[in-house]
């Protein structure tokens, strides 16, 4: 508990799902919490729900959308402006949706890019550096299963998961001596806005854990010495995660169009 007194997390997607559970999380840790989501209203109400139950400051609201353009870097300025070190970062802003690529809008495939993949890897150069500086910090980045295989009718999301994982994965390997903890969190299905919206796979709906089986997760392996660079939530979402190995690669990808295949559309951002 006390790896977190008093220490500083900047969290994107912080507006609900694994975001605000991470929010929450590291304030009943005694950790101050920086939120960062387009929706001020909830980042709002979250800041004031932390406030009152663990007495942390979480008065840092900062309604951003991290699709625009320089959206890390201002955000960095916005920090370093207020004299904030941070000595937690969270990228879990992201978003996706399920549908045949030829039918995605322009926009909505530039913008997914750029929350999943850009700003993420912008703010982690953004931070990154002034804690191995220190020596201290860590680095979590927020993957998928949907990384370890192709993902019919979500293409553009799973590719830009297993972006992330093999991003997050060499950054482990550059600072693991360095007192610097950088892990990616691969989540199967979570109970998140994502699948509360309706029209994603029906299929998908028994394999869907709750926010907190994540966080007991990621809590458990960051408590260790030397985390790994990488962990998955959940026997079966390992499973089904690693049964890829063992079948060919066409395949997997015809499994997943029929288990992926949607009613109709769905997207969520955050």
């Amino acid at each position: 508990m006390n790896d977190f007194l008093g220490k500083t997390a900047l969290i994107t997607g912080a507006s609900s799902g694994l975001g605000e559970g991470y929010a929450l999380e590291l304030a009943k840790r005694g950790a101050n919490v920086i939120l960062v989501a387009r929706r001020t209203d909830r980042l709002r109400e979250l800041s004031d729900r932390i406030n009152a139950e663990y007495g942390v400051k979480a008065s840092s609201v900062l309604p951003i959308d991290l699709s625009a353009r320089d959206a890390a870097t201002s955000l960095a300025r916005m920090i370093k402006g207020r004299g904030m070190q941070i000595d937690i970062l969270i990228n879990d802003a992201g978003f996706g949706q399920t549908i045949a690529f030829a039918e995605e809008d322009a926009q909505w495939v530039r913008n997914e890019l750029a929350v999943n993949v850009q700003t993420l890897v912008e703010l982690t150069h953004e931070f990154l550096p002034g804690m191995l500086e220190r020596k201290s910090g860590i680095v979590i980045n927020i993957a998928s299963t949907a990384a370890f295989q192709s993902l019919p009718y979500m293409a553009v999301y799973g590719a830009t998961k297993a972006f992330v994982l093999s991003f997050t994965e060499a950054l482990w390997g550059e600072t693991r001596e360095s007192g610097v903890k950088v892990l990616t969190v691969c989540p199967g299905p979570t109970e998140t806005e994502f699948f509360e919206a309706g029209g994603s796979s029906p299929a998908l709906g028994r394999f869907i854990r709750k926010r907190e089986h994540v966080m007991e997760t990621t809590f458990k392996e960051l408590a260790k010495p030397k985390p790994r660079a990488a962990v998955i939530d959940g026997g079966l979402n390992k499973l089904t995660a690693i049964s890829s190995r063992f079948f060919t690669r066409t395949f997997a990808i015809k499994l997943s169009g029929k288990i992926m295949k949607p009613k109709k559309s769905t997207s969520t951002p955050k």
